[in-house]
């Protein structure tokens, strides 16, 4: 059994119908991770994207934006971890995005996002992103009055226009050549109080542990409804979202991969062919070198 290469089953192509609930956060697609159909799928589109990084990189010409959400413990710091494994670090960079400083709230919600836009022939990753302000900016009223706006932009159709706002700035990258794919890692209640327990009886992982963390689980049901409405509004033709089962871990980053395959392969890309004038001089480089290589 193959999974589909451009993985159409977890793509929000008609946000108008989805719908949460139709996604089950222990989906698998009938495979699983004992057999060799899961792992070999994943290697290869590992070394896949290795591959098309390297033609990006070299061509110079688009740059590729990969934005993961997810509530904690969905898994957004192992995926990025596992997937971009092959990747060439010079290529690639990750910002992680926590709660904005005083500078941050100084300035409009879409600053600390648009500084951090990967360069042309880059590969950029947030682990959490802009649409925080859509999410645990709604589900916290607190948070936006934070942000000191004038009272009278403060009104019912705030996150209506913030969706636009975001679908716009969005469009503005698509049309500079920045190729944008967002992931929304889908994981139950029950699987991440699962992970949430593990952290706290594992030494090594208690670190990871926040508060925090409980304190939002008793806001799951606004969470979701947020993350709903997100989607909706803000999965387009040209910044699609993916929304990733991500009970099992092995099957997220599974879809992770294939999607970012699926998303350069769309580029077409190549190396740069040197011709003409400038080949002519690099077959004399060539000839030269290997004389010198005669004369010892």
């Amino acid at each position: 059994m193959k999974i589909p290469k451009h993985i159409k089953k977890y793509r929000v192509d008609h946000p108008k119908r989805f719908r949460l609930a139709d996604v089950d956060p222990a989906d698998t697609m009938g495979l699983e991770v004992e057999k060799d159909d899961a792992k070999a799928i994943l290697a290869a589109d590992i070394k896949r994207l290795a591959e098309l990084q390297q033609m990006l990189y070299a061509q110079d010409r688009w740059a590729l934006l990969a934005i993961f959400q997810g509530m904690d413990a969905a898994g957004k710091d192992s995926a990025i971890a596992h997937v971009m494994s092959g990747v060439n670090p010079q290529g690639c960079e990750v910002h992680s995005f926590k709660r904005p400083s005083e500078d941050e709230l100084a300035h409009p919600f879409l600053w600390p996002v648009s500084s951090r836009v990967p360069r042309r022939g880059r590969i950029g990753i947030f682990n959490r992103s802009h649409y925080e302000e859509v999410l645990a900016v709604r589900v916290h009223p607190e948070f936006l009055e934070r942000q000191r706006l004038p009272r009278e932009l403060v009104g019912k159709q705030i996150w209506k226009e913030r969706f636009n706002e975001i679908r716009g700035f969005e469009h503005y990258l698509a049309a500079n050549g920045v190729v944008v794919v967002k992931f929304f890692l889908h994981v139950s209640k029950d699987e991440q109080r699962r992970r949430l327990l593990a952290r706290l009886d594992e030494p090594a992982k208690r670190w990871k542990f926040s508060m925090d963390d409980v304190a939002e689980r008793k806001l799951w049901r606004r969470y979701m409804a947020a993350y709903e409405d997100m989607i909706r509004h803000t999965s387009t033709e040209e910044a699609p979202w993916y929304v990733v089962p991500a009970d099992h871990k092995w099957f997220a980053r599974l879809v992770v991969a294939g999607a970012l395959v699926d998303a350069l392969e769309r580029l077409d890309l190549a190396f740069p062919k040197v011709e003409g004038a400038a080949l002519r001089e690099l077959m004399k480089v060539r000839k030269a070198l290997l004389a010198e290589g005669k004369g010892r």
